[in-house]
């Protein structure tokens, strides 16, 4: 994405520190460009589980994306940041951004977002979103996954560090609560009947992140 791109996205924000968030996550993080790639290629709708801001929504929009986005998230500060960048760009019709808890899914099916959510559930948690994920998966759907890994590196260990002036920031109230293992991610994606292809997605960061795409076989 180039500089004046990020520029009108980060203006549709508030203050300061939200269009410097923007600009630097649009700048430096790979995992919107890696999501475009997959949900482009399919005419479905997004499912963004823990979609923050919305600034997902912002990216595909400008990569040509013109399918519905749905994007929720319990933090009610985020949805309405996220929502009045919606409705300044003209986008409110089409991205939907949603206060809601990652027990409470809608009834739609699609391609599915969990970027960054995973680790902040308990271990049972997880396995149930995972599941739940998986049904609102449409039958050409892609399942995108990204989460650190719990592995025994100093990527994971960066990572963990991170995390915690996150939750004493007050970024992410309660911080991380399990970092699943590669296992733990593959296994019940697998035994849902999903193809499973999971790879680094590090970008330039020092953090122990992952892409993990999981997709019906054909």
């Amino acid at each position: 994405m180039d500089r004046r791109t990020r520029h009108r996205i980060s203006r549709l924000y508030d203050g300061h520190l939200q269009r410097s968030y923007v600009t630097g996550k649009l700048a430096g993080d790979p995992v919107y460009a890696a999501t475009a790639a997959i949900v482009t290629n399919r005419a479905l709708p997004l499912l963004d589980i823990g979609c923050g801001i919305g600034l997902l929504g912002h990216y595909l929009d400008a990569q040509g994306f013109t399918q519905p986005y749905l994007g929720l998230d319990h933090d009610a500060r985020k949805i309405r940041a996220g929502r009045l960048a919606a409705q300044r760009a003209g986008l409110d019709a089409r991205m939907t951004l949603s206060h809601a808890d990652v027990d409470l899914l809608p009834a739609m099916a699609g391609h599915v977002a969990l970027l960054d959510v995973l680790h902040y559930l308990s271990a049972e948690r997880q396995r149930a979103l995972l599941n739940a994920a998986v049904r609102h998966l449409a039958p050409h759907g892609s399942l995108i996954i990204r989460n650190v890994l719990r592995e025994p590196n100093w990527r994971f260990h960066a990572t963990r560090a991170e995390e915690f002036l996150l939750r004493v920031s007050g970024w992410i109230p309660g911080g991380a609560q399990h970092y699943p293992s590669a296992d733990e991610l593959r296994a019940p994606l697998e035994n849902a009947g999903l193809e499973v292809r999971m790879e680094p997605l590090w970008g330039r960061t020092p953090f122990n992140s992952y892409l993990i795409v999981a997709r019906p076989h054909d």
